[in-house]
């Protein structure tokens, strides 16, 4: 996607709303406002594998939290999945490994609800074009009270989980090098299970809605921001999609199996980062394929495009809706993100009532050691996509190498893509306005991008669209809330 910039105007757009964390977006326009280039740009340095290095490993598991307040506990379990390695302690005991997978399904839940509800929920429904006075949560909140009471109560039990598994909703230390630093009460598992049914049916409710607005729009939605794309998650042995541990399977858009069950920890040989001068975030791609073609989606769309069934009966059923859109094959339509994203939380809610009901939680067996390692990766789902952490430690215990592979980055082409099909289907020719503006924003959140993930910045910025001549003049400017 290059194009010369000799005689075009510049559109921008920043910063991209409703995510989480900053990020702006630029639009090349020619002179008959056909749009020649649009690009996603991560414009702050993200420092976090350099700022680590030098720091006894033990610590790893809580300071790379720090890079989100929206998904800590992803890094959180990532990095210590990887120093499991390093200490030996891969094979968790019993207790360790569900208190883990509960918290992971614990943040999944609140995850996906915090999006659903609050960022996506009001283009869905007032619309992409709806004003953006009322195209927001607090709109959402004054006419579907109802619906925003359920995301708040539903992201509120998600951390009630994280809280009672990892000591604290946010940046919480549950789990250490070779397993976990506590197991979950009788009574805490009480205080869980009375809402859980609750939970469970708003889970159902969530799902009916998405999937009902997609097939009720797919002759708008369908082209929307999509294309054919490879799709990459871990997997279970047995295939079926397992949001902790696994193997890589990654295939094409038609569902052909590039690679299938690769081991993790040898990730360099399949995956490789490619650097642009535009961006502070990489791009990731299949080094077999090559940098043109070898890029993927992660994520809710890719995990249910890889997997070959789900392990819960409710999330396996709507997973069998879900692929009879296509007939079975690989969904490439960017807007059912938000549909597969609901099956998820389904799928999550399903679990977490499997685990809490069952004894091993209340085990005392709570760590192991093994041979030591100074080189390990850990892989994890994280609501976003596939999230590697690669580090070396050296033999005084401190980490000499990081290096870290975020959900965003490997969604980072596809996120490209889907904006620039946008920007020429809806934009090129029309007089640009905050809703056609707003059309680019729609497809960036059906990513659910975490960007303070990939980089990182201090303040606040507003949202400012200039409209620049080619020889640099503004000759438009919008300031959101002027």
């Amino acid at each position: 996607m290059v194009a010369s910039t000799i005689g075009l105007k510049r559109v921008v757009i920043e910063p991209v709303t409703r995510v989480e964390g900053h990020g702006k977006v630029t639009i090349l326009l020619d002179e008959q406002r056909q749009v020649r280039q649009t690009r996603l740009h991560i414009v702050e340095f993200r420092g976090f594998e350099r700022f680590i290095q030098g720091r006894p490993f033990w610590e790893v598991p809580v300071l790379v939290q720090r890079l989100c307040g929206i998904c800590p506990v992803s890094h959180h379990l990532a990095a210590a999945k990887a120093m499991d390695r390093i200490v030996g302690g891969e094979k968790l005991t019993p207790t360790a490994e569900k208190m883990r997978r509960l918290m992971h399904y614990g943040q999944f839940f609140q995850s996906h609800a915090l999006h659903f509800f609050h960022l996506v929920s009001p283009d869905l429904l007032f619309g992409f074009d709806a004003d953006p006075a009322i195209r927001n949560v607090i709109g959402v909140a004054l006419k579907y009270p109802e619906l925003a009471v359920q995301g708040v109560m539903m992201r509120k039990y998600g951390q009630e989980i994280i809280k009672r598994t990892a000591g604290k909703k946010i940046h919480g230390a549950g789990a250490i090098p070779g397993g976990i630093n506590k197991n979950l009460s009788i009574q805490e598992r009480d205080e869980l299970l009375k809402d859980l049914e609750q939970m469970v049916t708003w889970s159902r409710a969530a799902l009916k809605l998405c999937k009902d607005f997609t097939v009720q729009h797919l002759e708008k939605l369908a082209p929307f921001g999509s294309f054919d794309s490879n799709h990459l998650s871990l997997i279970r042995q047995d295939g079926a999609m397992d949001l902790y541990h696994g193997g890589l399977r990654a295939i094409t858009a038609d569902g052909k199996k590039i690679f299938d069950h690769v081991d993790y920890q040898k990730y360099v040989d399949y995956i490789a980062e490619e650097v642009r001068p535009w961006s502070y975030m990489k791009f990731p791609f299949i080094k077999s394929l090559g940098p043109e073609t070898g890029w993927y989606r992660v994520g809710p769309l890719a995990r249910l495009n890889t997997a070959d069934f789900i392990d819960t009966p409710e999330a396996e059923a709507a997973r069998k809706e879900f692929k009879a859109l296509t007939k079975d094959k690989p969904n490439n339509i960017s807007m059912a993100y938000h549909w597969a994203r609901m099956i998820e939380l389904l799928h999550a809610i399903e679990k977490i009532k499997e685990l809490l009901h069952d004894k091993d939680l209340q085990g005392q067996d709570l760590v192991v050691r093994g041979p030591r390692r100074e080189e390990a990766v850990g892989l994890i789902e994280a609501p976003r996509g596939t999230l590697f952490h690669h580090y070396k430690v050296n033999k005084d215990d401190q980490v000499v190498m990081a290096n870290l592979i975020v959900s965003t980055t490997n969604n980072n082409e596809p996120m490209n893509r889907a904006i620039q099909k946008v920007a020429q289907d809806d934009l090129s020719g029309h007089e640009l306005t905050e809703g056609l503006l707003n059309h680019i924003e729609v497809a960036i959140r059906a990513y659910d991008p975490c960007l303070s993930c990939a980089t990182h910045a201090l303040g606040q910025m507003p949202l400012v669209v200039e409209l620049v001549d080619v020889d640099g003049n503004v000759v438009d400017r919008k300031v959101r809330g002027e």
